[in-house]
């Protein structure tokens, strides 16, 4: 006769206290079947089968426990984002305080559906995008770098030395052709680098990122529901990541602006950007 699903808004990073899981599964087991799914595709708590007269009184308790509702339906879907800085040496920006700041900014979006349809943010602190936001997030938030890869070149040569060959699987598999190797010196051509990360996955303790750190913003990303699937494109290049992301903000907002203005029911932003142009969007 009942059987609701709640969507509970995770801790950024997915970190948990021990007893903060206790806790959830206390109230789980008061009120509902006992049955959870972490996480959800989108990152959320998954509490599966309650009956209606307990909702309100599962929220409630929920509440009392420092946790909330995720979003769900046509709103701001849960913001989510990986490690970061947290445990990851490669982050170039904080994305649990972005993830954080976005969550506590956009509550009327996230509770309230308001929206043409969903709307996903996800932020990944470097490349290498663990949580697969360019893929998966109507806006993606991935950090990077400007300026030169800092090289060693005594840590080259010692990889080379151990046994990494070089040329077949770092210079060969650069996917700008930006690398070269005499059997010494690696030259890397930083005017044609697209900031892959994967001579630094390789090779990490002779290679880093540069130094000014930022974020790329990448929009329209989605799954294969009413249209096909779809990779986010690069609409900021770079934009500088300091607290309190009022530059960010500032465009997540317009971005919700135009399109809950031009968005046809149950379309994504990146079908709308299809359909009206990158131009009028970037406009």
């Amino acid at each position: 006769e009942h059987f609701h699903t709640l969507r509970v808004n995770q801790p950024a990073g997915w970190f948990y206290t021990t007893k903060a899981l206790r806790d959830v599964c206390d109230v789980w087991d008061k009120h509902g079947s006992g049955l959870t799914n972490f996480h959800g595709a989108t990152g959320d708590i998954i509490l599966l089968g309650t009956s209606t007269d307990h909702l309100q009184s599962c929220f409630d308790d929920l509440a009392e426990i420092g946790f909330d509702l995720g979003g769900s339906g046509s709103a701001l879907r849960t913001p989510s984002c990986c490690v970061g800085p947290a445990r990851c040496e490669y982050a170039c920006v904080d994305s649990l305080a972005i993830c954080q700041t976005v969550t506590q900014t956009y509550q009327s979006q996230l509770h309230r559906p308001m929206f043409p349809y969903k709307f996903k943010i996800k932020v990944s602190a470097c490349a290498n995008d663990c949580v697969a936001s360019i893929a998966r997030s109507d806006m993606a938030i991935i950090g990077t770098w400007k300026g030169n890869i800092q090289v060693d070149q005594d840590e080259v040569r010692n990889y080379a030395a151990g046994g990494l060959d070089i040329q077949a699987e770092v210079v060969d598999l650069c996917p700008t052709g930006c690398m070269a190797w005499d059997g010494k010196t690696l030259g890397i051509d930083d005017k044609e680098c697209n900031r892959c990360m994967h001579c630094i996955n390789l090779m990490s303790k002779a290679l880093r990122q540069g130094q000014e750190k930022g974020a790329s913003i990448l929009v329209g990303g989605k799954a294969p529901i009413v249209q096909g699937a779809l990779l986010g494109w690069v609409a900021v290049p770079f934009m500088k990541m300091a607290p309190p992301y009022t530059e960010l903000t500032d465009l997540i907002s317009k971005v919700f602006d135009w399109w809950d203005e031009h968005g046809k029911m149950r379309e994504r932003l990146g079908e709308l950007i299809n359909r009206q142009g990158m131009a009028k969007f970037l406009k």
